[in-house]
C-alpha cells in the first residue's frame, strides 16, 4: 500500500468526526526517511497551512532540531491524529484540545500503518499521545522520556526515542533544561545507530 492510498483511508476515517480534506494534516517527509517524528495532532496554523509542526510548537521543534543538528526535510514527521481536535467555549472561542479516546481509536491503527510503510529505524515520539498509541494506555512522558525501547508499527520494528511534547516547554519552562538534556541523548543516539 502507498501513503497516497493511505491518506484516502485517513479522509475516511476522518468523516466520521465532521472532517473534510481540508481539515486534514497528513504527515511530510520522505518515505523511507530513517528518522520520523509522531506529534499530537494538528492546530490552527497547522491545519490552514496543511502542514505538521509550523505553529508555535513547530517553531521550538526547529530550534530543537537545529540544535542536535537534524534537517528537517531528511525527517517523516506527522501526527497521531491527522485533524485538528477542537474546543468551543460558550464565547464561541475555539481553542486545541487532546484527542478523545474515539479520535485516537479511529486513528492509531492508520498511524500503525503509515509507520509501517515509511519504514523508520528510529521513531521520536513528540508527547504522551503518541506515545501511548505506540507503548499502550499505561505509558506516561514522565517516566518515558529519554529512555530508548524497541516498539514495533505491525510488522515494522524500530527504536523508539519518547521526548516531551515541543509546546510543553512553552506551557511549563522548568522542563526548558529537562528537553534539552533529552535533546543531547537523541542525538548521542542517533550518532550510535548512524542516523541523519
Amino acid at each position: 500500500m502507498s501513503l497516497d492510498m493511505l491518506m484516502a483511508e485517513m479522509l475516511a476515517a476522518a468523516q466520521a468526526f465532521g472532517k473534510t480534506s481540508r481539515d486534514m494534516v497528513y504527515g511530510e517527509g520522505p518515505s523511507g526517511a530513517a528518522l520520523c517524528l509522531v506529534g499530537e495532532a494538528p492546530g490552527a496554523e497547522e491545519t490552514r497551512l496543511s502542514r505538521p509542526f509550523v505553529g508555535k510548537a513547530g517553531k521550538n521543534l526547529d530550534e530543537f532540531l537545529a540544535a542536535i543538528r537534524l534537517n528537517r526535510p531528511d525527517i517523516y514527521i506527522t501526527n497521531a491524529v491527522k485533524f485538528r481536535p477542537l474546543r468551543v467555549s460558550s464565547k464561541g472561542t475555539v481553542s486545541n484540545r487532546p484527542p478523545d479516546r474515539a479520535e485516537l481509536a479511529c486513528m492509531q491503527p492508520l498511524l500503525l500503518r503509515e509507520l509501517e510503510i515509511v519504514s523508520p529505524r528510529m521513531v521520536v515520539t513528540l508527547g504522551n499521545v503518541p506515545l501511548k498509541c505506540l507503548l499502550g494506555a499505561k505509558a506516561a512522558i514522565g517516566a518515558h522520556h529519554a529512555v530508548p525501547v524497541t516498539a514495533s508499527a505491525l510488522s515494522h520494528t524500530f527504536t523508539l526515542f519518547p521526548l516531551y511534547h515541543p509546546a510543553s516547554v512553552i506551557y511549563n519552562p522548568a522542563l526548558k533544561s529537562v528537553y534539552a538534556q533529552d535533546l543531547v541523548k537523541l542525538r548521542r543516539l542517533l550518532d550510535t545507530l548512524g542516523i541523519c
